[in-house]
């Protein structure tokens, strides 16, 4: 027993131990700049974490790059188009709007639209078969017989009645 414990102590503080990355910068902008960047920019082996929360070992070398080219003094344009550059347009989480894209920025607004139509007419259609349900009801309630029609049933449904 003493050896487990012994061990788990040994072992619990390896995870505290793992790397934290720090960077230095020259001023505030500059680290404000690299923290727009690497919450902007998407890292290619997961699937939905940006480079500042990924701890894969290929965001931290991307996050060392973003911060090397900082240093070089490139600008936030020419970071981004380095790594669409080398990654491709997954690593933006904000892709632009071009022809490979519309589908991604106007898909939803079309599928809404396409729920409103749907919704419209099947509203308009079961208020069409309300109304024809009830003029019809209302046909077979008010049977305009004349008057000799009406002695006549009255006479049918009496004999009915008797027998």
């Amino acid at each position: 027993m003493r050896y487990f414990i012994a061990v788990f102590l040994l072992i619990l503080p390896v995870s505290v131990w793992s790397a934290i990355d720090t960077y230095e910068f020259k001023d505030d902008a500059t680290r404000e700049r690299f923290k727009q960047l690497t919450f902007e920019l998407r890292c290619p082996k997961c699937q939905n974490q940006n480079l500042q929360d990924s701890n894969s070992p290929i965001a931290s070398d991307l996050r060392n790059e973003v911060y090397k080219m900082l240093q070089e003094g490139n600008d936030d344009s020419e970071i981004v188009d380095f790594m669409v550059a080398r990654y491709g347009e997954f690593v933006l989480y904000r892709p632009p709007v071009n022809k490979a894209t519309y589908v991604l920025w106007y898909g939803p607004f079309g599928l809404v639209v396409i729920g409103i139509i749907v919704v419209l007419m099947v509203s308009k259609k079961r208020k069409r078969n309300t109304t024809t349900s009830e003029v019809s009801s209302e046909s077979n309630d008010e049977t305009h017989l004349s008057s000799d029609e009406s002695e006549r049933l009255k006479d049918l449904l009496d004999t009915g009645k008797n027998k």
